[in-house]
């Protein structure tokens, strides 16, 4: 790789420190906005293991709120889609990407997030890409 091409790249969103996953790196800020701008409609999909921390286990009304229902900073959350994958993992499906969002929508349901891994933006995902490594798009894929 010519180590020219690589200049100018900046990350289109963030991870939290304590977060894993897919993130994009662009040279084109038309890429960034389209994808986290304020009226960004792109999917961005989580995998979430959690600990319920008020009983034996979460209730559906609260599973409900995860999906539409929360408030953050005064402010009405979008409608997210939300489900278990297993006993201990939630699949998060969002259309917004405020500020630490997954972990304090969980922490006002009573659940602690013992792990969060970000696995597609968009029709992107990540797939068995190891940590650190990265990658070009394929010619057909899109964020879209």
């Amino acid at each position: 790789v010519d180590r020219r091409a690589l200049r100018g790249f900046a990350p289109a969103g963030r991870l939290d420190i304590d977060s894993t996953g897919l993130l994009v790196l662009t040279q084109d800020g038309r890429v960034a906005r389209h994808l986290i701008g304020e009226d960004s409609t792109i999917e961005k999909e989580y995998l979430v293991r959690v600990k319920y921390t008020r009983g034996a286990r979460l209730p559906d009304a609260d599973l409900k709120l995860l999906n539409h229902g929360l408030s953050l900073d005064g402010r009405a959350l979008r409608p997210a889609k939300v489900s278990w994958q297993n006993e201990d993992q939630l699949r998060f499906v969002l259309r917004e990407g405020r500020k630490r969002q997954i972990r304090r929508m969980c922490d006002l349901v009573g659940l602690q997030v013992l792990g969060l891994k970000r696995v597609r933006i968009g029709s992107v995902v990540l797939g068995h890409l190891p940590p650190g490594q990265w990658r070009y798009l394929g010619a057909n894929e899109r964020f879209a």
